[in-house]
């Protein structure tokens, strides 16, 4: 690869790993995405929750290019350290302002204006380090300016809306959010990105997951570190225990390795499609899934530690978060199926969609019963997987990849 001024990017072999470095990268990112969890539990309403759905998707495609960056070139080695380094920087910024994402101040640069620029020098790095990258590449070069387009567009309406606020901000951070995703989706539909190390793409989101599920328990313990040890409470932490321990198990104990094999087994041109679309599209909602259940469970802790209570329901807020997670959660782990096995049975989408009618009722329930009501759902479906995976063909090591 050409370099400028002698430095030159070091290119990932087709063996490559995920390296320590990126685990830091992207420890910085999941605490930017538990400050969501802060963002919305401050004043948790519906508003409050989509508004939160939209500070997600901000991260986690700030986040996404990074993974597809390090599977070209080593982000750890030299100037793409350098730059990456400064994208830590621009999210950890976005991280500390993120409480106060729709509160406008007298600052010249007040929290959403410092989020918004955040996010633009977090995508800007990106885009120049992989034009740096792609200057003796004219494949990647083709991919990259089509891909460079929508995500340069959605600059705008993103900054204007940071310095409008209010409903104007939510609109226009939401027109920014489709035309950088819709666009970046179009764009690879005529130029896919390449996939150099399937080991490393595959890795690398799944440490994301699990990172964002350990950070979600954390963030769901907050409330039993600063109260008393009272039985209710001790009980709705196990209970937070046991239903990310059910998130973990649905997705790392089969199917990840399972989906792994099955890509790895395909012609190389289809790998990359099919890779690009279980990883790219599905793990965004895993992510968002697990970090509403995060918030719903953070709820309850803090209804059963209220005295005087505030209501002897779990409400709306609180259900929806952990129900509607859980079923956005189940959804997305079957979209990632379909699309790395090729195979969904009609039981898993029923499964996936029961959350959804047990919302109402979690709503009505006790704040315990409601999450205790989650926590035993899970363990059936993880059951349920378990007899599905039975049935599943048996996957040994993958063999080489056709041509």
């Amino acid at each position: 690869m050409k370099g400028i001024f002698g430095v030159h990017p070091v290119p990932v072999a087709e063996t490559h790993r995920t390296t320590m470095f990126e685990i830091f990268f992207d420890l910085v990112f999941v605490f930017a995405l538990t400050r969501v969890i802060t963002f919305m539990a401050h004043s948790p309403t519906a508003l409050t929750l989509a508004q939160g759905l939209l500070l997600l998707l901000l991260l986690i495609y700030s986040w996404g290019p990074y993974t597809w960056l390090g599977n070209l070139v080593r982000p750890d080695i030299g100037a793409a350290r350098a730059a990456s380094l400064v994208a830590m920087a621009a999210v950890f910024v976005a991280a500390l302002v993120l409480p106060d994402a729709w509160r406008q101040g007298p600052e010249l640069v007040d929290a959403p204006l410092a989020l918004a620029l955040a996010y633009v020098i977090a995508r800007a790095v990106q885009l120049g380090v992989l034009f740096w990258v792609s200057e003796t590449d004219p494949p990647l070069r083709a991919v990259l300016v089509f891909f460079a387009v929508p995500v340069v567009v959605a600059w705008l309406p993103l900054i204007v809306g940071a310095l409008l606020g209010g409903v104007a901000q939510t609109v226009l951070w939401s027109v920014a959010i489709l035309v950088d995703l819709g666009g970046a989706r179009i764009a690879s539909v005529f130029r896919p990105w390449p996939v150099r190390s399937l080991d490393h793409f595959t890795e690398r989101f799944g440490l994301v997951l699990i990172i964002a599920l350990g950070e979600s328990l954390i963030s769901a313990g907050a409330g039993p570190r600063s109260m008393a040890p009272t039985g209710a409470a001790l009980v709705g932490a196990l209970l937070g225990l046991v239903t990310t321990t059910c998130l973990w198990w649905l997705y790392f104990d089969w199917l990840a390795p399972a989906a792994r094999q099955a890509i790895m087994r395909l012609p190389k041109r289809r790998r990359l499609d099919v890779a690009g679309d279980a990883y790219g599209l599905a793990h965004a909602p895993l992510i968002i899934g697990a970090m509403y259940i995060a918030l719903g469970i953070e709820q309850v802790l803090d209804q059963l530690t209220e005295v005087p209570p505030r209501s002897a329901q779990a409400g709306w807020i609180a259900a929806t978060a952990l129900y509607g997670g859980a079923a956005l959660y189940l959804l997305a782990r079957l979209v990632f199926r379909r699309f790395a096995l090729r195979s969904v049975h009609p039981g898993q989408v029923v499964a996936a969609l029961l959350p959804l009618g047990l919302l109402p009722i979690g709503r009505a329930l006790p704040p315990l019963a409601a999450l205790a009501l989650l926590a035993v759902f899970l363990i059936l479906v993880t059951y349920y997987e378990r007899q599905v995976e039975r049935r599943e063909p048996q996957l040994g090591p993958a063999a080489p990849a056709r041509p």
